[in-house]
């Protein structure tokens, strides 16, 4: 097969595995439409706080799932094909970028979806795994302090671009596909903020609902 056909397929599979809205469905199993209740959102963490960690906690995983299978078959399709380290890196990355598109701007929801924080993490667990980690821990540093999930995410999403740039460079330096790299994790990270600018607004009116993982609901899930 041709390897620009190949890409094009790729990416065309990467937003399609993105948008499945695993969120919404676990709510209608539940008899819920998450988007009614909560935040509104269909990601994990509005999951877990109105259904609770049992269907949440699911939903989390796939969401990475999402982002992370896309990455590795784009990687392993196209080395087979022949194609080049930067091209390989490329496409990764295109579908790193379609999946987390698919999961906040899903066509089964009428282009709207959550906050891609999950489907960005399983996508940099294939593409940047040390930088993912790092982020990973600025996310529970932040997250337990305050337990504003959305603090905790915002501050993951700036740290993964500045911890990918100092593991380059310590990796030995920037290459093109290193710098290819570089823009997907600046722009994963501008966007998981912009998307969480309600939440910024909420944070500054001292309206952002704290995760209470001891308050339930009638459903088992937690307060908002």
């Amino acid at each position: 097969m041709n390897i620009w056909v190949a890409a094009i397929i790729a990416i065309a599979l990467a937003y399609l595995s993105g948008s499945l809205p695993f969120g919404y469905w676990a709510g209608l199993m539940k008899g819920v439409d998450i988007r009614k209740h909560g935040s509104g959102n269909i990601g994990a963490t509005n999951v877990i706080r109105v259904l609770g960690k049992k269907t949440g906690i699911p939903v989390f995983v796939l969401d990475m799932l999402k982002g992370l299978l896309p990455t590795l078959f784009a990687q392993a399709w196209l080395s087979s094909l022949g194609a080049s380290s930067t091209m390989v890196t490329t496409v990764a990355v295109l579908c790193a970028a379609a999946s987390v598109i698919g999961h906040s701007f899903t066509f089964w929801l009428g282009f709207k979806g959550g906050k891609g924080v999950a489907t960005s993490a399983g996508a940099f667990l294939g593409l940047a795994p040390w930088a993912l980690l790092v982020a990973f821990v600025v996310w529970l540093v932040l997250f337990f302090t305050t337990r504003y999930v959305a603090l905790a995410s915002i501050g993951a999403a700036i740290s993964l671009p500045i911890s990918m740039y100092v593991i380059m460079l310590i990796g030995g330096g920037l290459n093109v596909g290193a710098y290819i790299l570089l823009a997907l994790g600046l722009v994963m990270g501008i966007l998981v903020v912009v998307r969480h600018r309600s939440n910024i607004k909420r944070m500054m009116s001292g309206t952002e609902s704290r995760f209470n993982r001891k308050s339930k609901d009638k459903k088992g899930g937690v307060k908002q």
